[in-house]
């Protein structure tokens, strides 16, 4: 199971300025953005862009290069280790509320799904689950994607129950709270601990909590069936095979998820502001968990250390990565810049076997919007 978070802030910080893409003259972000699309590029990009109150939105490219349809703000995309931050919310918010305490152990929350050689449930918290310091990592197995990208069977089915189970098979990376390493499992983890807390399904309490308050129309979360709802960008490899169609079953409340730009920046910008949690569970969405020198992670967030010409600028929010699709929600620590960029390729089997998996780095159009 790969294909977002870690990995995904690695394609964004990896290669800092690899060209000089901000145009001397004009919209630096557009010129950035139309660099990404221009030759030997991404085939298409959306990009939400907020300098204080001042907003911009706009495409560039395809949403189907087949068609020539252009791609736009409208256009949904995957948008992959996203959800993580719709699903701390939720855990977050049942802390507030006196249902959970993040100092509860899993073995507590779901005694006996944490099973494997080496792994110690009763020291793994519900805390650990979301900074990514559980120690649980997601499956070795370098066949977990066969199913899909070998045998070419996108509908695949595989439930998060087994991949909770194919994860716990090897020991775990290190000792509970001993280290940091993104873990898609231990979100899934969280997922079923919502349900079993509240006795309601993940995505019900997600609509309930965070897309009826805020008016997200536009966004929901897919369980298993792998095509893409309403307008929406093609996702690609690096080879232009089409992507698009891919069951999210495997990601679950890892990554499953469906928005659009404007409604991702939204969400962002209103659980960034405090406006979804309580000062105490604010307070833990933001406690961070260096990883390296790029960054830390938060409860179901992250912050990426931007090489701005003043100094490096820390922001905070998401990035994403999965079959077809890489985005990037980031603002400012202050709130006062945001951006929200959606691209259409990006390689898992690729990522697999450590290949090139975007086009070009996005960095310069994130640099242009937030520095």
């Amino acid at each position: 199971m790969r294909g977002s978070g870690k990995l995904a802030a690695g394609v964004l910080a990896g290669v800092l300025l690899a060209s000089g893409t901000a145009a001397a003259t004009g919209d630096p972000v557009r010129a950035a953005v139309g660099d990404l699309v221009a030759k030997g590029g991404f085939p298409g990009a959306v990009v939400q862009v907020r300098n204080g109150e001042a907003v911009s939105r706009f495409g560039a490219g395809y949403a189907n290069p087949v068609t020539h349809e252009p791609a736009g703000p409208h256009h949904r995309f995957r948008i992959a280790s996203n959800t993580k931050a719709f699903v701390a919310t939720v855990v977050l918010q049942l802390a507030g509320e006196g249902a959970l305490s993040l100092d509860d152990p899993i073995e507590r929350r779901l005694p006996g799904a944490v099973r494997g050689p080496g792994y110690e449930p009763e020291k793994i918290t519900l805390r650990m689950l979301l900074n990514h310091t559980s120690g649980l990592h997601d499956p070795l197995d370098p066949h977990f994607f066969d199913p899909y990208l070998v045998q070419g069977n996108r509908a695949h089915i595989i439930t998060p129950s087994e991949v909770i189970r194919r994860s716990l098979v090897d020991p775990p990376s290190f000792a509970p709270g001993t280290d940091v390493k993104y873990s898609n499992t231990g979100y899934l983890l969280l997922g079923k601990v919502i349900e079993k807390v509240t006795r309601n399904d993940v995505r019900e309490e997600i609509q309930r909590r965070i897309l009826d308050p805020l008016g997200l129309g536009r966004t929901y979360f897919p369980l298993w069936s792998p095509f893409l709802r309403g307008p929406h960008l093609h996702g690609y490899d690096m080879s232009a095979q089409d992507m698009t169609v891919f069951s999210p079953s495997y990601d679950w409340t890892a990554g499953a998820m469906v928005s659009t730009v404007d409604e991702l920046a939204t969400f962002h910008r209103a659980l960034l502001a405090g406006r979804l949690l309580e000062p105490a569970q604010q307070a833990e969405l933001k406690r961070l968990v260096p990883y390296s020198e790029l960054g830390a992670y938060g409860a179901g967030v992250e912050t990426l250390n931007l090489p701005c010409a003043g100094g490096t600028k820390t922001v905070w929010g998401n990035t994403g990565a999965g079959p077809g699709f890489y985005s990037v929600s980031m603002s400012t620590a202050d709130g006062a810049k945001q951006i929200v960029l959606a691209l259409n390729v990006y390689d898992l089997a690729a990522e697999s076997r450590g290949g090139k998996r975007v086009p070009k780095p996005p960095m310069p159009a994130v640099m242009a919007a937030l520095c």
